[in-house]
């Protein structure tokens, strides 16, 4: 017996260090969480994805009563970016969520399940997503979705 050790390194900035357009990314998922529909958790996410050809989308969460009927924020932008420009890659992604009349001090990082959609994107296009996460003590930035998710399941997978 052997093992492999997996380890994601995190890039972790204040806000004022990200880049021009990163900030502007984030800010757009910042202004996303009003329109988030959350009646039972409270919890407020905002999502903002731009493409490769400069357009930009903003997603919240959906919450049903029924839980898994609802739709989370990063989902929601993706496939309203996606819908719109189909053959466009998406360049990177900035989520924040706000609860308790408050902006989280640390990222909140996607659902196992928005991670695989995002993987979907990332690999659909061979094109890496950069991934911003938003919190008002530390932003974290990662190149790209395999870091979130680096013991992936994906179409190469299915070929074996």
């Amino acid at each position: 017996m052997w093992q492999r050790i997996v380890e994601t390194k995190v890039a972790v900035y204040s806000f004022d260090e990200l880049s021009e357009s990163q900030q502007i990314l984030v800010e757009e998922a910042k202004k996303q969480v009003s329109n988030a529909y959350a009646p039972y958790s409270g919890f407020h996410v905002g999502a903002a994805v731009e493409l490769a050809n400069g357009e930009v989308f903003g997603g919240n969460n959906q919450e049903n009563s029924a839980y898994p009927s609802g739709l989370c924020a990063e989902r929601v932008a993706m496939f309203y970016a996606n819908a719109q420009f189909p053959k466009v890659a998406v360049k990177s992604l900035a989520i924040a969520a706000y609860t308790n009349d408050d902006f989280l001090k640390l990222p909140v990082t996607p659902c196992g399940a928005c991670r695989q959609v995002l993987l979907e994107s990332e690999t659909r296009f061979e094109s890496d997503i950069e991934v911003i996460l938003y919190g008002t003590d530390e932003v974290y930035v990662l190149n790209n979705v395999r870091q979130l998710l680096p013991l992936c399941f994906e179409k190469s997978s299915l070929q074996q």
